[in-house]
């Protein structure tokens, strides 16, 4: 299965043309149905073709956010939100989002995006189309609430608002309790990124996910960089990049 269609939602024609032209450089055999700048519009093109593989979404537009096309139609595609706004990005994946992309678009980012999309479709089970199948790997899931870990000669069970972070250290991965305690678990950071609730759960970066209610304090660092404090534990520093800054400070805020 492959990424075939694009439908591009966006109000501004600069911002749409450079879509235009990013997409077809990265993927040349893609097709763009089409360019729509408002709600209104969005919603006729979608009630009236088939839908497209993947769109392209702006959220704010002439006649408002973009938002409110998912509660006049079922929007039966995931979503590539695009914004120069990044109070957004939250909320932006409670509707078929598989990703985020700050304006201006990089072309790098917008790649990486894609590939996400694709490495999805890699993943999802053989079914009649790859709307279907990948929008039934996207649907809500049950998130892990506890682990089981070896005790002495037994077992115990540590329960996820236990945990204060998740660290890995000499490709090790830990569990820091709001105790102190210190448990190993044998997901890497990656598989429990997929496994926690991103509610609760951040991956500030390669070494750290950090529960929200371990925040102490956020401080601005040089090139836009955030350096969160962890209630508890102030001699570790834990980076969040530039490209990330905003993520998190929505995800802190939600």
């Amino acid at each position: 299965m492959k990424l075939n269609t694009i439908l591009i939602i966006e109000d501004e024609k600069p911002n749409a043309d450079r879509l235009k032209r990013l997409l077809l450089k990265l993927r040349p055999v893609v097709e763009i149905v089409s360019v729509e700048e408002s709600v209104a519009s969005s919603v006729a093109w979608l009630t009236t073709h088939e839908h497209p593989d993947l769109i392209m979404m702006d959220i704010r537009l002439a006649d408002g956010l973009s938002f409110e096309i998912f509660n006049q139609i079922e929007v039966k595609c995931p979503v590539i939100f695009t914004t120069a706004y990044d109070e957004y990005a939250v909320k932006a994946f409670k509707y078929n989002s598989i990703d985020y992309l700050l304006k201006p678009v990089e072309e790098e980012e917008l790649d990486t995006a894609l590939k996400s999309y694709e490495n999805i479709l890699e993943k999802i089970p053989m079914v009649s189309t790859a709307i279907e199948g990948l929008m039934n790997y996207m649907q809500p899931k049950e998130y892990r609430k506890r682990f089981l870990l070896a005790h002495r000669e037994g077992y115990k069970a540590v329960l996820i608002n236990d945990i204060s972070f998740f660290c890995t250290e000499l490709g090790v991965c830990k569990a820091i309790l709001n105790n102190g305690n210190v448990e190993v678990v044998p997901q890497t950071l990656e598989e429990l990124e997929k496994q926690l609730d991103p509610a609760l759960f951040f991956r500030a970066n390669r070494q750290f996910i950090i529960h929200i209610d371990s925040v102490s304090q956020v401080y601005n660092l040089f090139n836009n960089k955030l350096k969160v404090e962890i209630k508890k534990h102030s001699d570790i520093e834990v980076i969040i990049s530039r490209e990330k800054a905003p993520l998190f400070k929505s995800w802190m805020e939600y």
